[in-house]
């Protein structure tokens, strides 16, 4: 596999866990010392500890089986990549309803012993 395909499978397998609600899923291929910028508080989580905890609150204000990509952009030599995407999850919005709402995703990654390792990740939304 090339590696921008083992990448694109990552991502992917990832964004499934999270539709799945499956953590273990979601923390595989994550960086011990992780840095996620995120868009509801905290600002920045700084480890895999605080990355886990912002799922909680996640799981919490969105529709479960929502998570989608549409589209995925790789960039990657042999021992660092990027990729941005553009994705959908589902929201509860001020009336409780659940809204879609897209968002933004930047992963930055390394190879580690000839495996890839998410070492940050930026989620976004667009200002309003």
């Amino acid at each position: 596999m090339t590696n921008e395909s083992q990448i694109r499978t990552l991502i992917e397998n990832w964004a499934l866990a999270v539709r799945n609600e499956d953590m273990g899923g979601i923390l595989t291929h994550h960086a011990a010392d992780i840095v996620m910028y995120d868009v509801p508080p905290p600002f920045q989580s700084v480890g895999i500890a605080a990355y886990c905890k912002t799922w909680g609150m996640f799981f919490k204000y969105t529709k479960p089986g929502i998570f989608d990509i549409q589209e995925l952009r790789i960039v990657a030599d042999d021992n660092i990549a990027f990729c941005y995407a553009t994705m959908k999850c589902s929201d509860k919005s001020d009336s409780g309803e659940f809204v879609e709402l897209p968002f933004r995703l930047t992963v930055g990654l390394k190879k580690t012993n000839g495996q890839w390792i998410i070492v940050h990740e930026h989620h976004s939304i667009p200002a309003q």
